[in-house]
């Protein structure tokens, strides 16, 4: 035995009769490997749900009148003036067509065509999408090491 040992070794036992503990010593660990690997796997999963809600909206009026074998009466320009509604307690107010020309058919019984369209404000066209995402990723990262 050396006198390191031998010292340590009789601090030891009159620490113990003491009831004191000597400070402990320590050796260093090396690992002792000369290659190896690691893998490690990462998995992602999304889900987006979306809504896309697109609203047309027309802030005025149209109004045509086109044909063959009709005559109009009076002035071509449509009235416009204020209209309201109340639809549940809502009232909307917009200026719009309250009146437009008479039509009469040229020759009673002959041939004819006449188009009248009218197209008022509010809501003209309403598109609604929707639509659900999956996304799933996977990663593995290898690492290889040696000494």
């Amino acid at each position: 035995m050396t006198r390191l040992q031998e010292a340590i070794g009789l601090g030891l036992i009159l620490g113990a009769i003491h009831g004191f503990v000597q400070p402990a010593f320590s050796v260093p660990v090396v690992p002792n490997f000369t290659q190896g690997s690691m893998t490690s796997t990462t998995e992602t999963k999304s889900k987006v749900v979306e809504t896309i809600n697109s609203m047309d909206y027309n802030t005025g009026y149209q109004y045509s009148a086109t044909g063959s074998g009709v005559t109009a009466s009076g002035n071509l320009s449509p009235g416009t003036g204020t209209n309201t509604v109340t639809i549940d307690g809502v009232t909307s107010t917009w200026t719009g067509v309250t009146s437009k020309p008479s039509f009469v058919q040229t020759n009673p019984g002959a041939a004819f065509q006449f188009t009248e369209t009218y197209q008022g404000p509010g809501l003209s066209n309403q598109t609604i999408i929707q639509r659900t995402t999956e996304v799933e990723s996977i990663t593995t990262t290898t690492s290889i090491f040696s000494q």
